[in-house]
C-alpha cells in the first residue's frame, strides 16, 4: 500500500485537530525562505552571465525582465493562495482545455530554433507547455483522489476505469510533442504516471511502459535525427564539437575551470560569446565557473531543501487529494532541477530545460512560483482548514456592516 494511502479512504479526510497545527506552518515558511533565496541568488546570476558582450544594455534589460517575471509569479502564487488549491481542483478540466487551446496556439505559431514552443503576443513571449505541468497535475491529483476505489482494479468501463485518465494526460502530452519539446513532453508524462502510482495504481498498468518508450526510442532515430543527434551526442560531445556536442563541451570548460571555489563573481570567460543559452538552460555551468564546486553544491542544497519542505507539506495535508497535488507539485519542479543539471553535467542528454527560479525565462519563473503558491496554500489548509473561505465570508461580513 502507498504511502499515500494510510489514511481513511474518502477524498475529504476527517479532522483530527481542530486547532492550530503550527507544523504546516513551519514547513510553508521554510519553503518560502528557500524560495526567496534560490530568487535572488537567480537574479544575480542572470544578470552576471548576461554581462558577457554588453554590460550596460543587456545585462540589465534581462535582469529588469526577470525581475518583472519574478514580480508577476509571485502575485500569482499570492492569489493561488488567496483563491485556494480547491478552488483549482473543482475547474480541473477547464484548465485542460485552456492549456490544450494554448498548446495549439503555439503550434500555428512561427517556429523558433526548430520548435513552436512558443505564443507571441504584444511583444512578450509565453510557454503554454510550462502551465500545461501544473494544469496535469492538478488533473491527475484530483481524479486519482475521486476514484481512489475504482480506479485501481482492472476495469473496461470507462465510468470506473483509470482509461480517461490516461487519455487525458495522453492527449496533452501529445499536443505538447505537436511543438516539439520532447523534454518537457517527457517531464509531463513521468510526473503524472508517479502520481498515479501514489495514488494507488496497480503495477500491472506500468507494463506498457517499456512498450512505449522503445517505440519513442525507435520513432526519434529514424524519423527524428536531429532530436537523436542531440540525445547522442553528449556520450562524447568532443568528438561531436561540431554536431552538436558545442554547446555541452562548452560547459564543461566552464565547469572545469571554475574548480572549487570559482573565478569570481562576473569573472566567468565562457559567457563571452562561447557558450551559447549561459543565462536560461545552461546557467548552472556560469555559476559553476563563477562560484565553483562549493557554489554549485550551495544550489543543490538549496534544491533539496525546497524539495523537503515541499514533501513535508504534502504529507501533512488534510485531504488525499492535497497530498496527491502537493506530490506532485514537488516531484514537477525537483524533477526540472534534477534534469537541468544532469543535463549540464553531462549525465543526461541535452535538452533544453531550466532551472527552476535560477534560469531566465517569464514561463518557467511564473509557473514555478504558482506551483510554490499552491503547496503554501495546501500548508495553510492543514492548520486552518477552508482558511480563504472564512477569509472571504469575514470580509464580506465586514463589506455588508459598512
Amino acid at each position: 500500500m502507498s504511502i499515500w494511502q494510510r489514511k481513511d479512504t474518502r477524498n475529504e479526510l476527517p479532522e483530527i485537530e481542530t486547532g492550530y497545527r503550527p507544523q504546516g506552518m513551519r514547513n510553508a515558511i521554510g519553503l518560502l525562505l528557500v524560495t526567496m533565496v534560490l530568487l535572488a541568488f537567480g537574479l544575480n546570476m542572470v544578470y552576471s552571465a548576461a554581462s558577457g558582450d554588453d554590460p550596460s544594455v543587456t545585462a540589465v534589460r534581462l535582469f529588469r525582465n526577470q525581475l518583472l517575471w519574478a514580480t508577476i509569479g509571485s502575485l500569482g502564487g499570492l492569489t493561488a493562495f488567496a483563491l485556494g488549491y480547491k478552488f483549482f481542483c473543482r475547474r480541473t478540466l477547464l484548465w485542460l482545455a485552456g492549456c490544450a487551446v494554448l498548446l495549439l496556439w503555439a503550434r500555428c505559431s512561427k517556429e523558433v530554433n526548430g520548435a513552436h514552443r512558443w505564443i507571441h503576443l504584444a511583444g512578450f513571449t509565453f510557454q503554454p507547455s510550462e502551465l500545461t505541468k501544473i494544469a496535469v497535475a492538478i488533473f491527475v491529483a484530483d481524479y486519482c483522489a475521486d476514484h481512489v476505489r475504482t480506479f485501481g482494479s482492472f476495469n473496461w468501463k470507462v465510468r470506473y476505469s483509470i482509461w480517461p485518465l490516461g487519455a487525458a494526460v495522453g492527449c496533452m502530452v501529445g499536443l505538447i510533442l505537436l511543438g516539439k519539446d520532447l523534454g518537457t513532453s517527457a517531464l509531463v508524462g513521468v510526473v503524472a504516471f508517479l502520481t498515479m502510482f501514489l495514488g494507488g495504481l496497480r503495477w500491472y498498468y506500468w507494463l506498457p511502459v517499456p512498450v512505449v518508450i522503445t517505440g519513442g526510442v525507435f520513432f526519434i532515430k529514424y524519423f527524428d535525427p536531429m532530436r537523436w543527434s542531440r540525445m547522442t551526442t553528449f556520450l562524447d560531445p568532443e568528438k561531436y564539437k561540431s554536431q552538436g556536442g558545442y554547446q555541452l563541451s562548452n560547459a564543461f570548460y566552464a565547469l572545469g575551470d571554475g574548480f572549487w571555489f570559482g573565478r569570481g563573481l562576473g569573472n566567468s570567460r565562457q559567457k563571452a560569446g562561447f557558450l551559447p543559452e549561459n543565462h536560461t538552460d545552461f546557467i548552472m555551468a556560469i555559476i559553476g565557473e563563477e562560484l565553483g564546486f562549493c557554489g554549485v553544491l550551495a544550489v543543490i542544497t538549496l534544491f533539496i531543501l525546497w524539495g523537503f519542505f515541499a514533501f513535508r507539506i504534502a504529507i501533512g495535508a488534510n485531504s488525499r487529494k492535497a497530498m496527491l497535488l502537493g506530490g506532485a507539485l514537488t516531484l514537477g519542479v525537483v524533477l526540472q532541477a534534477i534534469i537541468n543539471l544532469g543535463v549540464v553535467s553531462g549525465t543526461f542528454p541535452t535538452k533544453g530545460m531550466p532551472a527552476p527560479f535560477l534560469s531566465y525565462g517569464g514561463s518557467n519563473m511564473v509557473c514555478s512560483l504558482l506551483a510554490t503558491g499552491l503547496l503554501v496554500a495546501i500548508a495553510m489548509d492543514s492548520c486552518v482548514p477552508d482558511y480563504n473561505e472564512k477569509i472571504a465570508r469575514t470580509l464580506r461580513e465586514k463589506l455588508g456592516r459598512r
